[in-house]
């Protein structure tokens, strides 16, 4: 679809009723924010490339940046998509060990030597946690995040079961690192972030690598390891806007103003369903004729794009345990708002 409307510089915005969109719908959802969602801080639905609907809560405003936790994830993901595209990883089926020569496993642990970066996309690596049990309060004691998670990977299962590792997720940005000579945080500002008009994530020295400075209250900018590594996680700091620039940008088969930035093949590569619903560091859904990917954080934090109705929504939300779905809220208050 030809566009002319890029918001590199400025989201424009668009009466919902020229979207071929429910006005009476969004002040609804509005309304069930303020009640039954109250650690959303701020919601972005754009369509046909403008906002169409756009709202702050708990003094929040547009500028101001929020932790958005595992939505980090999605945003490593294009990044090792940008660095197969251009030269910098040979393809997703290299080997994991291939980027840390110094490390030297166990000579009977075959099943290691065999994981790929696919297999760290995927959530389909073995590691000796329970699926949903992965204990990151201890990846985040080590004086080398990498090292303690090389050791983990492999073990306890098979290659090819889902099992979600956030510590996968960082061994991701440290391969980055390793094939680019940039942080994760560098590349993407130079080769993501700035091109579609997303802010510049500056570099901050971690004053230590307590919960507060992790997870909580102190996190800015991007989170790094003790070692430098920006964390693949989680531990980016995003606006709504800027979310739903990085939405839009996938929405597009990775084309922005006429330029390729992602490879078409890679987003499609990376959002094609499967039996897990997991693409590459997406979760995916199919519901009543709609699909749609996603980018979730903790607390419900959200990317949701639907390339067939040419939506994306963005929500930024504070931690909270047990937060709603927000895959539910999306079908229950912004699909009922399509026209046509």
């Amino acid at each position: 679809m030809e566009r002319n409307n890029w918001p590199t510089t400025e989201w424009q915005t668009e009466d919902p009723t020229a979207l071929k969109m429910d006005a009476n719908k969004f002040i609804d959802l509005e309304r069930l924010i303020k009640t039954n969602h109250q650690n959303i801080n701020g919601i972005v639905v754009v369509r046909n490339g403008y906002i169409a609907f756009e709202n702050y809560f708990n003094g929040y405003g547009q500028n101001d940046t929020h932790h958005v936790a595992s939505v980090t994830k999605s945003i490593v993901s294009a990044l090792v998509g940008i660095a197969v595209d251009q030269g910098y990883i040979k393809n997703v089926d290299q080997k994991v060990l291939d980027f840390f020569p110094e490390y030297v496993p166990d000579p009977a642990d075959r099943q290691k030597r065999e994981i790929t970066i696919r297999h760290l996309l995927t959530m389909t690596a073995p590691y000796p946690f329970e699926d949903w049990r992965e204990p990151l309060d201890k990846l985040c004691m080590q004086p080398d995040w990498v090292s303690y998670t090389l050791n983990m990977l492999g073990q306890n299962g098979a290659i090819g079961a889902f099992k979600y590792s956030t510590a996968g997720a960082h061994l991701l940005s440290a391969i980055l690192t390793r094939s680019t000579g940039k942080s994760a945080r560098e590349f993407a500002n130079k080769h993501l972030f700035c091109p579609i008009g997303m802010k510049e994530i500056p570099q901050y020295e971690m004053e230590s690598f307590g919960f507060e400075d992790l997870f909580g209250n102190k996190v800015k900018g991007w989170v790094h390891d003790p070692n430098g590594y920006s964390t693949g996680g989680w531990g980016l700091t995003l606006t709504p806007r800027d979310m739903a620039r990085f939405g839009w940008l996938y929405l597009n088969s990775g084309r922005w103003d006429n330029q390729s930035l992602i490879s078409e093949k890679w987003i499609d590569e990376s959002t094609v369903m499967n039996p897990n619903h997991y693409g590459y560091l997406w979760w995916l859904r199919e519901e009543d004729g709609v699909r749609a990917y996603l980018a979730l954080g903790d607390g419900g934090n959200v990317i949701c794009c639907m390339p067939e109705l040419d939506i994306v929504v963005t929500i930024a939300s504070s931690f909270m345990m047990n937060s709603s779905d927000r895959w539910a809220l999306i079908k229950e208050c912004i699909l009922p708002a399509v026209i046509a």
